[in-house]
């Protein structure tokens, strides 16, 4: 695999090129690093898949470089869906919608929907720019990770779960640390009212501003298969425990103003939510270089981003 720090245009157009030859590019999104294929190739997918080790039923996102792409994937897009794409596109929301001729079943795991999103970061905006203008129609890229492990926020994440399994002519490109540091919110429509599948930034709150309809209940995984909806996911190979009973030698994470217990090891002290974000998966990851064993973890409280917070350490914790 070839590793490529500080991109320039002439990389972004050979990493281009080779996503449109069937090759897999890792690269920053400003939410975690996404492993990428070109959405309409089976074979480079489901290399894609075996790469990560992740299960052909599990649907992928496909990243677009605008909304003007929208309708290529997508059909019978509800207003409500336009309005929130017009509001927070490029950005971490990705719509689940009814899907076209061009959405095959070896991306959807077979159902009659797609996930789409257009990204935000300048390096994954401009890879998918050039990827469409060779021809190509949309990138399929979830986390750069093994399946069910902790996602990447830095290219060294990405050589770290996957040097073993990527091929020379593969390229992995170094954007820095992810903004946000958590995975996109996934929004679903039934009826015309949103179902937020997966939160996110993009929270429930800015959501229902925008479109003036109330979040209706999230449906259950057995109901519909999304990225991020399995009860276990985004786990460390250390035991994840919520609040519990702190021990020695445990790691232990929390809010800045939330004292470190004795004998413990300070993983991860931020001062607001959204550096609890953005260093979570950092700090899961730091307790398995230590060979830390059990991490404490107390959450933080609220609504907004604390909520996708919430939502990721429950699932670490399964």
């Amino acid at each position: 695999m070839e590793i490529i720090s500080n991109c320039t245009q002439d990389d972004l157009e050979k990493a281009a090129k080779a996503l449109k030859d069937g090759h897999l590019v890792a690269f920053p999104t400003e939410t975690v690093y996404g492993l990428g294929a070109d959405a309409t190739n089976e074979k480079a997918v489901s290399r894609l898949y075996s790469v990560k080790g992740r299960p052909t039923d599990h649907p992928v996102i496909v990243h677009i470089s605008s909304i003007n792409q929208l309708d290529k994937w997508a059909v019978d897009i509800p207003d409500s869906a336009f309005k929130l794409a017009k509001d927070f596109w490029p950005g971490p929301m990705t719509l689940i919608l009814n899907r076209t001729k061009l959405a095959k079943d070896f991306i959807t795991g077979g159902q009659s929907f797609v996930g789409l999103r257009v990204p935000h970061h300048p390096i994954a905006k401009e890879l998918l720019i050039k990827f469409e203008a060779l021809g190509g129609t949309g990138v399929v890229a979830p986390s750069a990770n093994r399946f069910g492990a902790v996602s990447p926020t830095t290219a060294q994440d990405v050589i770290t779960e996957l040097e073993d399994y990527l091929a020379l002519s593969d390229k992995i490109l170094d954007g820095n640390q992810c903004e946000i540091g958590l995975e996109s919110t996934v929004i679903r429509f039934t009826n015309n009212q949103p179902q937020i599948l997966r939160p996110g930034a993009v929270t429930h709150e800015m959501i229902e501003e925008s479109i003036g309809l109330k979040i209706i209940s999230t449906t259950s995984a057995h109901e519909i298969k999304a990225p991020g909806m399995l009860l276990s996911h985004y786990a460390p190979k250390a035991k994840v425990v919520i609040s519990g009973e702190v021990k020695q030698g445990d790691g232990f994470i929390a809010m800045s103003d939330i004292s470190t217990p004795t004998g413990t090891f300070r993983l991860l002290s931020p001062d607001s939510v959204e550096e609890f974000a953005k260093n979570l998966y950092r700090a899961f990851r730091t307790a398995d270089q230590k060979k830390i064993q059990r991490v404490v973890v107390i959450p933080p409280k609220g609504g907004g981003l604390a909520v996708s917070i919430v939502d990721r350490i429950g699932k670490a914790s399964n």
